[in-house]
């Protein structure tokens, strides 16, 4: 996104932010016209976000059909949770063995963030939740894999919008989050991976059992 000019970054954060929050539901037809009158953009920013948002696989771009927004379910979910508990192992890992004192530093305060925000307040919840997974993978100091998982944590904060009003949050989360942050601390990786796997696992657990039960 470094070299994407800033209408279009403009047009990609606010269309994503619809598309995880269901303000765009799964499998909604896109029109493009209508997004940039919204958005108070021209029609090129909004098309070349567009073009981003389906490499993130969150659109989907059909020949005859046009564009619409990508859906997601009980089979995309069982996809996501074989990647993410291997990745999201492997960044709390590498972060226990690299994480330098400025990463503790951020960390810490998401650990501290998170009991502050009252329960009924989900957007912010999931915001600060996003915000510490990306921060373990910015510890873990490898590019690549923080990129990969930044890909797809769109599409599990999707999920988390559509089990949502069955999925308690707290108190779990917080303590989850410091644990984690504590084996990271003392670099305790064998730990850290653990604790991260069994994280991620008892979420797509929780999601796969509330869509399931909603079919």
């Amino acid at each position: 996104m470094e070299l994407v000019r800033v209408d279009t970054q403009r047009a990609y954060q606010q269309i994503r932010q619809q598309i995880i929050e269901l303000t765009l539901p799964p499998g909604a037809p896109i029109d493009e016209q209508a997004l940039a009158a919204e958005l108070d953009l021209g029609p090129t920013p909004v098309r070349e976000a567009l073009r981003l948002l389906a490499h993130d696989e969150l659109v989907t771009v059909t020949p005859h059909h046009g564009l619409y927004v990508s859906t997601v379910g009980p089979d995309e979910l069982a996809q996501f949770s074989e990647l993410r508990l291997t990745l999201e192992g492997l960044a709390a890992r590498l972060a226990a063995q690299r994480a330098t004192a400025d990463d503790l530093a951020v960390l810490d305060a998401l650990c501290q963030a998170l009991p502050q925000i009252p329960a009924e307040e989900s957007d912010r919840l999931l915001e600060v939740d996003g915000r510490f997974h990306q921060a373990i993978a910015q510890a873990a100091h490898n590019r690549y894999l923080a990129r990969t998982l930044n890909h797809y944590l769109g599409q599990s904060q999707r999920l988390w919008h559509l089990a949502q009003p069955q999925l308690s949050f707290l108190p779990a989360a917080v303590e989850e989050h410091l644990a984690l942050t504590v084996a990271i601390s003392a670099g305790e990786a064998e730990r850290a991976e653990r604790l991260m796997r069994a994280h991620v696992q008892e979420f797509y657990d929780r999601v796969h059992h509330i869509l399931n039960h909603a079919a």
